[in-house]
């Protein structure tokens, strides 16, 4: 039997976006640290969030305090899988919105779960001017619960960001501050119509943390919201990503997103508590 003197995680596949949740209990002051360690330990995890469960209401936190569409897909897959549900609603309390979160699931053939997330609403969507370096334009910045993130397409003059990581890179944390958010994303996104393609930076500066992205939940739900409200019309986005497709459905007016992906369970760990103590 494991004694407190170690800590148990499963790592998920939501699109790509490896995630691993943490099943013991973590101080919230710990857990960047228990986060640090375990993405040393697997490279290709891209986040961290921890979990508990009293059986009727599954929490999430994450581990910078931030809200994340595909962790809580994870979460949700974590707590059907304890209970055996194979096809139904689950509600989540996550980390960076207020109000209860519901993800829809259906068990698919790989032992995973197809999982959309009512993604909660933004709470505001701003023109802005952004500079960095030579470069200069006004585009919309999506402020949601728990993160925000900025929408640059092909036409903006910050579109250059994308192919230089490491004036992008710079350019998320200066902006983040300047702009007194908990996190911040890049969204470059090109195309037109419903098929488009994203490429997602997201840096958290409480956990530290700073990733090209495989997927972006929130951030695909900010696209969505953001050209629903420029059309005045439902929005209906298949969104291709690095690691794979999210589908995004928006509404003008109240900004309701469901934003639809996949998840599943990659493997199973225990690391020691002194491993992840700085």
């Amino acid at each position: 039997m494991r004694g407190n003197d170690s800590i148990k995680y499963q790592i998920f596949d939501p699109t790509g976006n490896i995630t691993a949740l943490v099943e013991d209990e973590v101080g919230v002051a710990l857990q960047p640290n228990v986060a640090a360690a375990i993405m040393r330990l697997h490279q290709r995890v891209e986040q961290v969030g921890f979990v508990s469960d009293s059986g009727t209401q599954p929490m999430l936190r994450m581990a910078g305090g931030e809200f994340c569409g595909n962790a809580a897909m994870c979460a949700a897959a974590w707590h059907a899988c304890r209970i055996g549900l194979t096809v139904g609603s689950v509600t989540l309390r996550v980390s960076g919105a207020s109000e209860l979160v519901e993800v829809r699931l259906k068990r698919t053939d790989d032992g995973g779960y197809r999982a959309s997330v009512h993604m909660p609403h933004a709470r505001a969507i701003e023109e802005l001017e952004m500079t960095y370096g030579g470069l200069r334009d006004v585009v919309p910045l999506v402020r949601m619960e728990g993160i925000s993130h900025i929408v640059i397409e092909q036409t903006s003059a910050l579109w250059r960001l994308r192919d230089c990581r490491a004036d992008a890179e710079q350019a998320v944390r200066a902006w983040c501050d300047s702009l007194d958010v908990d996190g911040l994303g890049l969204m470059f996104v090109e195309g037109e119509g419903e098929h488009r393609s994203l490429v997602p930076l997201v840096y958290v500066p409480v956990s530290g943390t700073m990733f090209w992205e495989n997927s972006c939940a929130s951030g695909s739900a900010a696209v969505g919201r953001y050209v629903a409200a420029l059309e005045g019309a439902e929005s209906s986005l298949w969104l291709e990503e690095p690691g794979g497709t999210l589908f995004v459905q928006s509404q003008p007016g109240d900004g309701e997103t469901w934003l639809t992906g996949h998840a599943s369970k990659v493997s199973a760990h225990v690391i020691p508590r002194r491993a992840c103590i700085a």
